[in-house]
């Protein structure tokens, strides 16, 4: 789960991590209050959505009067603001956040992420800060240090002081950075993250070390411990088709390809998708149903796939194993029947009743084809959608 960065501000500040002083707005006329009550000749005004390369789209504008934050104010709310990461379809603003300028003197790179190769939680860094960290390490891989830490012993000052050492940091500064990083550590443990990123993180005129913009990521799977950070979703940032999949209990992700998936289980799921582009195929979507799938739940994935206009056709790939395959030939029939299925759909049964489930298929009256195995079922849905396009 994403947030946005005041409230990420907001909760890193509670740790003791320094950020500037700011506060949320969401008409022009509170963006000029909020601007009131923050003692500085300068302000910045912050569209807030869940994306970078907001200043590269005109989302991010430093001011110096009250007359012009509420003039850019007015401008950023319900703009679409299209960056790099919001597609060409954009993101529409719907608040701002004003902070008070600052005295940059340097900028820089710190995140903390779980890293898959040492299954442990890593410092990323880098001087090269204001940039996309993914072109740093395309162009300059030498310049991004990474430090992994220990879960038995956890962050400990020499790790830091290793970072700030890395980042040019002098006298001070050195130890400001160590204070830094135990307090974002402590946030990113504490409220379960998969990302805490600082880009860029600032080192002011007065050898303040400042977090002047921050962006944080939850593991979902940790959110029923902590209400108040679920509370803090913004679904309008979130695709809708993403959010009901949740509410029913299925993990789905959209994709750019024509061909909807539906699978049982994650691992199957990947091999499905992998084979659907080995056949010449686009997936268009991950869509788990997960090992205990109604037909509730199998009616609502086949809504999901469909809500998609990118669909052309459908593969249905389940092993039975906990879930029956007549119960899931059950779900694909009356699915199929509810939402007047208009593009071709293949199935592919295994496991558990699979004779029955394939005769429930065959005497439903639907225009279904069955998949002998993985690769036939592709095989055959690819083929449908070349034709239904042809």
């Amino acid at each position: 789960m994403n947030i946005h960065e005041y409230q990420a501000k907001s909760l890193l500040k509670k740790y003791g991590v320094t950020v500037p002083n700011g506060g949320v707005a969401f008409t022009p006329a509170e963006a000029v209050d909020v601007a009131k009550t923050l003692s500085t000749p300068v302000w910045v005004v912050k569209s807030q959505i869940h994306a970078g390369g907001r200043g590269k789209g005109g989302g991010v504008k430093v001011v110096k009067s009250l007359a012009d934050v509420e003039a850019e104010a007015k401008r950023m709310i319900g703009m679409t603001l299209v960056t790099h990461q919001t597609g060409p379809a954009g993101q529409k603003v719907q608040r701002v956040y004003i902070e008070e300028g600052c005295d940059i003197k340097r900028e820089l790179y710190l995140s903390l992420l779980i890293d898959r190769a040492t299954s442990r939680v890593t410092i990323m860094a880098s001087t090269e800060g204001g940039m996309e960290i993914e072109e740093v390490a395309a162009h300059s891989p030498e310049k991004i240090i990474k430090v992994a830490i220990d879960p038995v012993t956890g962050l400990q000052p020499y790790h830091a002081r290793q970072i700030a050492f890395g980042l040019g940091l002098k006298d001070k500064q050195v130890g400001k950075c160590v204070s830094f990083l135990q307090s974002m550590y402590a946030a990113f443990t504490d409220l379960d993250c998969a990302i805490v990123e600082i880009n860029p993180l600032v080192v002011t005129g007065a050898d303040t070390i400042i977090a002047l913009d921050a962006k944080i990521t939850f593991d979902d799977n940790a959110l029923f411990r902590h209400p108040d950070i679920e509370a803090m979703r913004d679904e309008s940032e979130e695709d809708p088709a993403e959010i009901l999949a949740g509410k029913h209990g299925l993990n789905y992700v959209k994709l750019d390809g024509s061909i909807g998936c539906m699978v049982n289980g994650a691992g199957l799921a990947m091999a499905t998708m992998d084979i659907v582009k080995l056949y010449g195929g686009e997936p268009a979507n991950f869509l788990d149903v997960g090992g205990g799938a109604t037909k509730e739940r199998v009616t609502t994935a086949f809504k999901i796939i469909l809500s998609d206009k990118n669909v052309q056709g459908i593969f249905v790939n389940i092993f039975g194993g906990i879930m029956r395959c007549d119960i899931i030939a059950e779900g694909i029939i009356a699915a199929a029947k509810e939402v007047q299925l208009h593009v071709p759909l293949v199935v592919r049964l295994e496991g558990t009743n699979v004779d029955l489930g394939k005769k429930i298929l065959a005497e439903s009256g639907l225009p279904i084809l069955s998949g002998d195995n993985l690769a036939d079922g592709a095989e055959k849905i690819v083929k449908a959608v070349m034709k239904k396009a042809a």
